[in-house]
């Protein structure tokens, strides 16, 4: 059932395109406006023929006189080179066009405008040269009552086309510019809307990967495509080669633009690995380079004109069914972006289908091509395409932040309660291994003291009970401290440097006074703040200037300063003691780790338990020692805002 209701889009976009068409063949059509109508190289005009809403297009009743024929009657458009289907005879050359205007009326100023010749031409009138030059050219002149003769001489050497394949269209000057602004503003939008969706993919180019950069190059070609109206609409102004040679950049430009089709809907039917599309794209690039060749071949080679044309249908023919193809894969595969897809090719099917049935039956008055209207649609589909994709991916992305914030939240708390239940642990075990331990020790010293039956063996068994019972001592008060560390959860306030300094001063100035060591403490000059818990700054002091005084002798000194920088505070801890051996200097943060000076009394989580302090704080700790010179303990913490 789902498939079904995915194939009636594209039935429906069907309908609603072959209505479009045909309102344009009857509405926007040269070829279908009321007459007058030219014949026998002669085309009858009245006053009020040139009152109409609609220009009178001079398509009927030319005489064509080349290097082959002299006079022979001809429509414009019926032949889009000079070759006339003759591949005997090379389609360039000289041309010249003659229609006689029979005009019955009062004197009127009018225009006449010659679109897209592809070929250098010489406009007169009754043997007047009027205009000449490359491109698209207009001539103002007064229309008076009588007969009077048009004349367009061409002159081509290169190109797909040669002579004068669109008609020209005879009018009041006003009704011309009216035309002209029409179609001139909707070739602007054609050409701008492209460039402002191929800008919008730039900022998709490293999210939405090759889909969105293949939407990017669609959309510049079919924007370089239409620019061939202003092309030869300034003329004029541009010079002469690229007027000349800008077919070969048309070409190229709906070469790519087909080509972006079938990549675009390969790559939404995710089939961009498929050996069928490897085979497909090496055919479509093949051809493409063909045509190409063949492009600078018409000059020399008669025939390549012809082979041309044929060939640019059957390249529309492949791409159309490469198109239809993996649109049909998407739908199988339940891609999300085979309805896009799918509604694209039926664009591409309906442009391709026109372009063949109005064969020089349909050229537009104000808008486009009806293949110009399949670009314009495809590009503004596959825009609606990037957009919805783009916001599906937003959506799966704000879906994604949800689930890994509540996937983070739960796991904080996970986390959260193994930490609570882990210090309950090493809580209860220290508590709880106090007593076995020291009554251990104090068997041991019972044992010494009543020296029944100890002899030197015993004594030397004695010594290592007694120092490994003193290691289970000295790591069960570590945990001790570990745990009280753990059990400060007061929130972080704003501290004073200076009276944490001051503080420090107090708790340990007659300790050092007693040891006979001069403690010196350097306040900032100008007071700064940490966010921080007080009670564990005073900790982490604690055990630093704990270290220095069993490290300092006597009349040495303990030095704590601090400064304050822009967004930093640096605080550090210097003594003039024994100093650290550089081999132990980037071991003494380690948990348990203890020097060899410090093997009876230290417990190895005094500068453990500092620098995790320091690292809580956001900050950065470093130690600079000499051995007989003493110790260095530089910190780095952040200024509370």
């Amino acid at each position: 059932m789902k498939q079904r209701k995915v194939w009636r889009q594209p039935l429906l976009v069907l309908a609603v395109m072959t209505f479009f068409f045909m309102l344009l063949f009857y509405e926007d059509n040269k070829y279908h406006t009321p007459p007058p109508y030219g014949k026998s190289g002669m085309i009858s005009l009245v006053e009020a023929d040139l009152e109409q809403r609609n220009p009178i297009f001079l398509i009927d009743g030319w005489l064509l006189t080349d290097a082959r024929v002299t006079d022979k009657p001809t429509y414009i458009g019926e032949f889009s080179n000079l070759q006339r289907r003759d591949l005997d005879v090379f389609p360039h050359g000289q041309a010249h066009y003659q229609l006689t205007l029979n005009y019955d009326g009062t004197d009127r100023i009018v225009s006449i405008d010659f679109p897209q010749l592809y070929s250098e031409y010489t406009i007169l009138l009754d043997g007047t040269k009027l205009d000449q030059g490359t491109g698209s050219g207009r001539i103002t002149f007064l229309l008076t009552a009588g007969e009077h003769i048009l004349a367009v001489e061409t002159k081509s050497v290169r190109g797909y086309y040669s002579g004068m394949y669109f008609p020209p269209a005879l009018g009041l000057p006003e009704t011309l510019f009216q035309v002209s602004s029409i179609q001139g503003f909707a070739y602007a939008l054609a050409f701008l809307i492209p460039l402002a969706l191929s800008i919008f993919t730039l900022f998709l180019w490293r999210t939405g990967g090759r889909l969105a950069r293949w939407f990017g190059v669609l959309c510049c070609s079919y924007a370089l495509y239409m620019a061939r109206y202003f092309v030869f609409l300034l003329s004029y102004f541009l010079p002469v080669s690229i007027v000349k040679y800008w077919f070969l950049v048309q070409s190229l430009a709906m070469y790519c633009l087909c080509f972006c089709v079938v990549q675009l809907t390969v790559l939404a039917s995710g089939a961009g690995r498929d050996k069928v599309w490897r085979w497909a794209r090496r055919l479509l690039l093949t051809i493409s380079a063909v045509l190409v060749g063949l492009s600078l071949l018409i000059p020399i080679l008669s025939w390549a004109v012809f082979v041309h044309g044929r060939l640019t249908d059957f390249y529309y023919v492949v791409t159309f069914c490469a198109a239809a193809f993996f649109s049909a894969r998407g739908v199988k595969a339940q891609s999300w972006e085979s309805h896009y897809t799918l509604v694209g090719c039926t664009v591409f099917g309906a442009g391709l289908l026109a372009n063949l049935f109005f064969s020089n039956r349909f050229e537009p008055i104000r808008f486009f091509w009806q293949f110009e209207w399949c670009g314009l649609l495809l590009s503004l589909l596959f825009g609606a395409m990037m957009v919805a994709r783009s916001r599906r991916i937003i959506r799966e992305n704000d879906i994604l932040t949800n689930h890994l914030e509540e996937q983070v939240k739960v796991r904080t708390e996970e986390v959260t309660q193994l930490l609570e239940e882990r210090k309950a642990f090493f809580s209860d075990m220290a508590h709880d291994l106090k007593a076995p331990v020291f009554a251990t020790q104090s068997f041991i010293e019972a044992i010494r003291k009543s020296g029944v039956g100890v002899d030197t063996e015993l004594q030397n068994y004695l010594d290592q009970a007694q120092a490994k019972q003193w290691e289970m001592a000295r790591r069960l008060q570590g945990l001790s401290t570990i745990n009280a560390v753990d059990k400060i959860d007061e929130e972080r306030v704003r501290v004073s440097v200076r009276e944490v300094l001051s503080e420090v001063y107090a708790a340990h100035c007659g300790e050092a006074e007693v040891s006979s060591i001069y403690f010196i403490v350097e306040p900032p000059e100008q007071d700064a703040f940490l966010l921080a818990q007080p009670e564990k700054l005073n900790i982490l002091f604690e055990n630093l200037i704990y270290n220095a005084l069993k490290a300092t002798p006597q009349n040495g000194s303990i030095t704590v300063s601090a400064k304050s920088g822009k967004d930093k505070i640096y605080m550090t801890v210097e003594d003039t003691g024994c100093g650290i051996p550089k081999e132990e200097l980037p071991l003494v943060f380690r948990r348990f780790y203890v020097g060899k000076n410090n093997k009876d009394t230290g417990t190895g989580l005094g500068l453990y338990i500092v620098h995790g302090i320091v690292t809580e704080l956001g900050g950065t700790i470093e130690v600079h020692s000499t051995v007989g010179e003493g110790t260095k303990f530089s910190m780095e913490f952040p200024q509370a805002k």
